[in-house]
């Protein structure tokens, strides 16, 4: 009896002490998942606490006299003469007049107040509207950076001011007579890379990034596809295959740069190819999501089941006609999920893109595949270095646009997984 009862408290004990184990590890996973949670988080608020700003832009709206005397114009249609006139006086006259108290002793300090690109807008505007030569016009343009730091970061000790006294108690009464205001960044959105943080915009590296990455989808993945067929449904199984499913395993692993160091080498010092074109981008990033696709191509053909396959050939069908007309359509919801996540990948590399170039300042918008262009990340590599720290709230709005574009091609994959997926 003493024995049984032994017997059972071992068990009792045995179980209290695996289920102390049970909760101890769930716990620790719970704990792992808070503090991912946590860091991703932090990681989220610090970039949207720093790059909401960007979406901003500060403009000053006021009445230009467009005197032609005072621009040294007379027919604004000569472009030797739009090319020798003064667009800087009209504005600084302008704003002197919004200005309580402001002389012409202040010109300086009020010029100070107005983006040295507002002029060319003038200049623009009145080009193309040459009957305005003479008129009065309420425009509006965008401030100078320094404003619009001091607008939209006063007391942020991150950011600097460089505005005296006199400018901020000017800028404080034009923003309550609502001459100074913020609105949507149009410009952030419109525009190239520009010197000026205020006129800086992502429309060339968003087009840049579309171009690289159709060339990198129009090659990787059909080459993709049919070497994943290949190696599964028509390769010999012999050493030389092995070898080769080997090494598209171990490619998947090499760090980008890698094959950054191979374009460089290959594409641009062997054949001579342009350096910063998005025809060489994708040629490297075809090479970098390859061995992605081949691999999630691969299992997705494996999924598809034997039956299958032996049932289209007991009807006649031949090799190539069960791979083609029912192992491929079977096979692609998943291959095209696999290719997205790798699309999703190729669209977040920075590394290889350096090497062949993509890091050059770029204000035009490309409009070609063999136009100089920069790339999504690159842009921000950039806007993250430079000395200006106006560009931070830049680089923070560009990562934002660039992880929605990432949480939307991924959250596309999981969506067409879903939809397409079919149950055995």
């Amino acid at each position: 009896m003493n024995n049984q009862r032994s017997q059972a408290e071992i068990v009792r004990q045995s179980l209290k002490s695996r289920y102390r184990k049970e909760r101890r590890f769930r716990a620790y996973g719970v704990l792992a998942i808070a503090i991912a949670l946590g860091a991703l988080l932090t990681l989220f608020t610090d970039i949207i606490g720093k790059g909401y700003t960007g979406f901003l832009k500060t403009t000053i709206t006021m009445e230009v006299q467009l005197d032609g005397e005072m621009m040294y114009l007379d027919d604004p249609t000569d472009e030797r003469q739009i090319k020798m006139a003064d667009f800087v006086e009209p504005l600084v006259q302008a704003l002197i007049k919004e200005i309580p108290g402001a002389t012409e002793d202040d010109r300086d300090q009020v010029r100070g107040l107005i983006n040295p690109y507002a002029s060319v807008t003038l200049r623009d505007a009145l080009t193309a509207n040459p009957d305005w030569l003479g008129t009065s016009r309420t425009m509006t343009f965008l401030s100078h950076t320094n404003v619009d730091v001091y607008v939209k970061h006063a007391g942020d000790d991150a950011y600097s001011i460089k505005l005296n006294d006199q400018q901020k108690a000017w800028v404080d009464e034009l923003q309550e007579r609502g001459v100074i205001e913020t609105s949507f960044n149009d410009v952030f959105f419109s525009g190239g890379d520009s010197r000026d943080p205020s006129r800086a915009g992502i429309l060339g590296a968003i087009v840049g990034s579309l171009l690289t990455m159709f060339v990198t989808l129009i090659l990787s993945f059909p080459i993709g596809v049919a070497a994943a067929i290949y190696l599964e449904e028509f390769a010999p199984q012999n050493k030389f295959t092995d070898f080769i499913e080997v090494n598209i395993n171990n490619l998947a692993a090499v760090p980008s740069i890698i094959f950054g160091l191979l374009g460089l080498a290959v594409f641009i010092n062997l054949f001579g190819m342009p350096r910063s074109v998005p025809v060489v981008g994708g040629l490297v990033l075809t090479l970098m999501t390859l061995p992605t696709i081949i691999i999630s191509s691969r299992a997705a053909i494996k999924s598809v089941p034997p039956s299958i396959r032996e049932a289209a050939e007991g009807i006649g069908a031949s090799k190539m006609q069960v791979v083609l007309h029912h192992v491929l359509p079977l096979a692609m919801p998943g291959m095209l999920t696999g290719s997205i996540i790798g699309m999703a990948q190729a669209l977040g590399e920075t590394a290889p893109l350096l090497l062949i170039g993509m890091v050059a300042f770029i204000v035009d918008v490309p409009d070609g595949f063999l136009d100089s262009a920069t790339v999504l990340p690159v842009q921000v590599f950039l806007w993250a270095g430079s000395p200006e720290l106006a560009f931070i709230e830049r680089a923070s709005a560009a990562i934002m646009v660039l992880l929605t574009f990432l949480i939307s091609m991924n959250a596309l994959a999981i969506w067409m997984r879903k939809r397409l997926e079919r149950r055995w």
